[in-house]
């Protein structure tokens, strides 16, 4: 009796030594190609050398099937030992012999959504799935510091001011824009920073140092992130000209909006955690609603980019700062605007020509500190008509030529900001005078920020794309 399997191009004896009446069971058998013919005896011949035509019998009918052997040679090329990014894909759909006692589980669709927006450090190429991925997140990210647990109970002391690097992180391979600590408290183990390389990353910027996860959801520099209050949530906005909301513990997009410009600046509102603005390279500041997925309001104003995005300590009213300088006074530096209504509060709030790249809110106080390019920091009051306080001017950093961030500590008696020098330089707010000023980095830095629970706990970023941890 002739094989009802021909096999082309085979080198191996020991299939000669096989029984013809031996069943052959490809290894993948693609559904989608099944026919079925009358029986015949004819031989099918192979298409190729590595495409196998076999065929079997079921009662008259015979089914007829191309096999196709894969080369996976390609697919181990490069592996080596060395730390890998790990991107979990969905999973791929196999054929297996039916065998009788073997059930195969079932995965909800949940898990089997695409997790390619969250990407995790793996050493030694160790694999991971989405289950062990979210398993990873919810094991090691969200969890109480122990270092940062028995200060949770008590009350805030008065800030201090740091004397030593404990962390220096360099994973980012390029410009750090900003770094922010979680806001709940129970995570503020939890540092984000935004960085130009196109990702964004989450540390453990209090027991180890290390990162946690990288969100590179886009595909050009990431000028600003930004935590949701719960800490589960991070907003992010890049050169792209996408808005990205992502979910960190299970690294789902859960909002996605392309814009017409490069973003520059994002803000939640502070009532209301599905609402946020942007702004950048536009004379347009666009609002956002999640539950709509939907632009809900355009604040247009006479000019060519906005820098940075604050809202006021009720969210009816925010300040963006702009480009626009004109001869005499800096008419539309800085620009109030009504949230609700989208109309223009004021435009003639700093009379001075300087640009501010940067904008903070004083935790206890009902005022506003703004960082100019004319190396000094300016201080408004948050009630119309915004007047600024001549009396306070906090002054002996350089700014000019980077995008230098300024913050008030959480008891609001320091203000602490970076330079273009590298140095980090503390103010009293009271007083206006320099405290201390320490310089660890060549590079500039253009970010601070305050822990919220450990009082001399303070997280710098650079130009260099260096993150270190001060205390």
């Amino acid at each position: 009796m002739n094989s009802l399997v021909n096999y082309d191009d085979s080198d191996s004896e020991t299939e000669d030594d096989r029984s013809p009446h031996t069943p052959q069971v490809p290894k993948a058998l693609p559904m989608n190609l099944v026919q079925h013919q009358p029986q015949s005896n004819t031989t099918v011949p192979s298409s190729s050398p590595d495409t196998l035509a076999g065929t079997s019998s079921f009662g008259s009918l015979t089914t007829q099937y191309p096999v196709h052997v894969p080369n996976y040679s390609s697919a181990y090329k490069g592996l080596s030992n060395s730390t890998m990014k790990v991107t979990v894909l969905p999973p791929q759909k196999r054929y297996q012999p039916s065998s009788e006692g073997v059930v195969k589980p079932y995965v909800p669709k949940r898990l089997r959504q695409d997790q390619s927006n969250l990407s995790v450090e793996v050493k030694g190429g160790e694999s991971v799935t989405s289950q062990d991925l979210i398993s990873h997140s919810a094991r090691n990210i969200y969890r109480v510091s122990d270092y940062i647990g028995p200060h949770l109970p008590l009350k805030y002391q008065s800030s201090g001011i740091p004397t030593k690097v404990i962390f220096r992180m360099k994973e980012h391979t390029g410009p750090v824009n900003r770094v922010q600590w979680c806001p709940m408290k129970e995570f503020s183990h939890l540092l984000l920073s935004a960085s130009m390389d196109g990702t964004c990353k989450v540390w453990d910027a209090v027991d180890s140092g290390k990162c946690l996860c990288t969100i590179s959801c886009h595909r050009a520099a990431v000028r600003d992130a930004q935590w949701s209050k719960c800490g589960r949530k991070i907003l992010t906005g890049g050169f792209d000209a996408f808005l990205h909301l992502t979910d960190i513990e299970t690294g789902k997009d859960l909002f996605t909006a392309k814009n017409e410009f490069k973003i520059s600046a994002t803000r939640f509102h502070p009532c209301d955690q599905n609402l946020f603005i942007c702004g950048g390279f536009s004379p347009a500041v666009t609002a956002y609603d999640v539950r709509m997925g939907k632009v809900i309001n355009v604040y247009r104003a006479s000019v060519q980019q906005h820098f940075d995005l604050l809202f006021l300590q009720d969210g009816r009213e925010f300040l963006s700062t702009t480009d626009c300088v004109s001869r005499d006074s800096a008419d539309r530096t800085i620009i109030a605007w009504d949230f609700a209504t989208a109309a223009k509060v004021s435009n003639q709030i700093f009379h001075e020509r300087y640009t501010c790249p940067s904008l903070a809110l004083h935790p206890k106080e009902s005022v506003f500190a703004a960082q100019t390019n004319g190396n000094y920091i300016a201080i408004f009051s948050t009630q119309r008509p915004y007047k600024m306080n001549k009396k306070k001017r906090f002054e002996g950093h350089k700014v000019e030529g980077f995008a230098v961030g300024c913050e008030f500590s959480p008891d609001g008696s320091i203000i602490v900001t970076g330079s273009s020098e590298g140095s980090i330089i503390f103010y009293n707010y009271y007083t206006s005078q320099i405290i201390q000023t320490l310089s660890s980095n060549e590079s500039a830095c253009v970010g601070v920020h305050y822990h919220s629970v450990l009082p001399s706990l303070l997280a710098t970023c650079y130009w260099d794309g260096e993150i270190q941890i001060w205390e």
